[in-house]
């Protein structure tokens, strides 16, 4: 198998079918994601194993090759022909090498391209604070950062810098000047790439994700002395999101620790992407924006309470996900059954509907 030209023409199927995802692995046929769903490339052959390892060969450099084989899995990005970037991740499974591979296009959409609540507009436009997009896997929390700086970098005079792993949408200046760096490439780890953020005359700062506790004090920090910081978790909604990081502390630390998220935290925004009646995927949210009562539940130990500011602050620009998606079922952009199995409370959702 010509490797070069087989990956080729397995992106130019991904970009011709919409999909959002490409899998590949030994035994069996490529697989593609379209609108949430696995399909299976029936036209194509079925890899082996040297097949699949020939087309991570492709996209990896010759040191990312390396460590591959040393560590077994390696998170990288790949573009092709300057068209799309995938964010792609190399494994071992049962003694075979697999690959999934993310699409990120080329073209950073803005807010109302994405459907996305408008209100966000409004932390692209802030000083400072701490800014979180929370979601499972796969569910374009990456997508809606970059949009967030994206505004930001047309219409303001920052200096940004991102710090990811690997990095995924790239930017051009325009009135910001943008710096990124990625894990392992351009700085040994996230935690010196932060000590460092605070000698480098930084505005904007976007952490890719917060995955330990030590990113997560200087994310604070960050916030708390005059930065604007956008991060993810992998957490399912806003309350979560906050008991995660708390929690990630020790003992002794998590009073601390409540007390500056209490102060620095700007809003947590929780997406799903919902399969739409007329194809494709659209956004059902969750939207969290710090204020006086929340900050105050934060600092009381109280969070199991904020999902009752929340449905009761849509006033204040918050957004409950049950009305969120009650509302798309209303405009007949998705079905009952979706709204149903994307909910975390459809007792709840079902009084709404």
């Amino acid at each position: 198998m010509e490797y070069k030209k087989k990956l080729a023409e397995l992106i130019e199927l991904v970009i011709a079918q919409g999909a959002s995802d490409l899998h590949l692995g030994a035994g069996v046929q490529p697989v593609i994601r379209v609108s949430g769903n696995l399909t299976p490339l029936l036209s194509e052959p079925v890899l082996s194993n040297d097949d699949v390892m020939g087309l991570l060969s492709e996209m990896l450099s010759p040191e990312h090759s390396k460590r591959f084989l040393e560590t077994q899995e390696i998170d990288f990005s790949y573009s092709y022909l300057g068209k799309v970037r995938f964010r792609g991740n190399g494994y071992f499974e049962r003694g075979h090498v697999g690959i999934a591979l993310r699409l990120i296009s080329n073209v950073i959409r803005t807010i109302a391209e994405l459907n996305l609540p408008p209100i966000l507009e409004t932390f692209a436009a802030r000083e400072q604070g701490f800014f979180l997009v929370v979601g499972p896997v796969g569910q374009g929390k990456t997508t809606t950062i970059a949009t967030l700086l994206e505004k930001i970098n047309t219409t303001r005079t920052e200096h940004i810098v991102t710090i990811e792993d690997p990095i995924e949408y790239l930017f051009e200046n325009k009135r910001s000047l943008i710096d990124q760096r990625e894990v392992r490439v351009d700085t040994k780890d996230f935690e010196h790439a932060l000590t460092s953020v605070f000698r480098q005359d930084v505005d904007v700062l976007m952490i890719g994700e917060m995955r330990t506790s030590e990113t997560m004090a200087t994310a604070v920090t960050a916030a708390e002395t005059g930065h604007l910081v956008f991060s993810t978790l992998h957490t399912n909604n806003a309350a979560q999101t906050i008991d995660r990081i708390i929690d990630s502390f020790s003992a002794s630390q998590q009073e601390q620790i409540r007390i500056q998220l209490a102060g620095s935290l700007a809003g947590i925004f929780s997406q799903r992407l919902v399969p739409r009646l007329a194809g494709g995927l659209i956004p059902a949210c969750e939207l969290l924006v710090n204020n006086n009562a929340i900050a105050n539940l934060i600092r009381e130990k109280r969070t199991h309470e904020i999902q009752t500011v929340i449905e009761t602050s849509a006033a204040e620009g918050m957004i409950d996900m049950n009305r969120s998606l009650a509302d798309l079922v209303r405009q007949g952009q998705i079905s009952v059954e979706s709204a149903y199995s994307r909910s975390w409370n459809p007792k709840n959702l079902e009084r709404i509907l």
